[in-house]
């Protein structure tokens, strides 16, 4: 199946079922990892909401939820690798363990600034769980990746909370972006 968002065509790349299937294996990894803990969860807006709440309805130990809004690629393809916070978080994270949860790691500019950001609130732990990983776009380390849904190239994609310019996020499946090849 294909999907065309302005300018760009995509072809369907992981279907829902398939993301469903892994997003209940980490919630059983996070359930096993935080059994006697009562971790936050911190979505990163606006990508990660739809697997944030699909994930949030496979954990079943105590846990707190809340949300930061920071961003780096300002509605294009590539980071733009300025870091802007946008929304703060409104919750005491001194002592507690904390889950980021994203929707994608790329470069991990991002993630990389918001995982600075959070240990200055002197949490526990920090760990993250991100659906997709693209490992070869990495510019960063982040020891803190705990969780990964998939592993993927260095493709564009959209759906399931992935955007194009705003659009596509309320796509079920995620879509890959197919490049019209140039004439020669």
């Amino acid at each position: 199946m294909k999907v065309q968002i302005e300018d760009k065509e995509f072809s369907c790349f992981l279907e829902y079922e398939k993301i469903k299937k892994r997003t209940r294996l980490l919630g059983i990894q996070i359930n096993v990892d935080y059994e006697d803990k009562v971790p936050v969860f911190i979505g990163v807006l606006n990508g990660s909401f739809l697997f944030m709440a699909d994930l949030m309805k496979e954990v079943n130990i105590p846990a707190e939820v809340s949300f930061i809004k920071v961003s780096s690629y300002h509605g294009q393809e590539t980071t733009s690798g300025t870091v802007k916070s946008v929304i703060g978080l409104d919750i005491d994270l001194k002592g507690r363990d904390v889950i980021i949860v994203e929707d994608i790691i790329d470069t991990g500019i991002t993630l990389s600034y918001l995982v600075d950001v959070l240990r200055k609130h002197e949490p526990a732990s920090v760990a993250i769980c991100s659906l997709l990983l693209k490992p070869q776009s990495l510019q960063r380390e982040i020891p803190e990746i705990t969780y990964v849904g998939f592993e993927i190239s260095n493709e564009f994609v959209v759906g399931y909370g992935l955007d194009y310019r705003g659009l596509g996020r309320n796509l079920k499946d995620i879509y890959r972006y197919l490049p019209v090849p140039s004439e020669t």
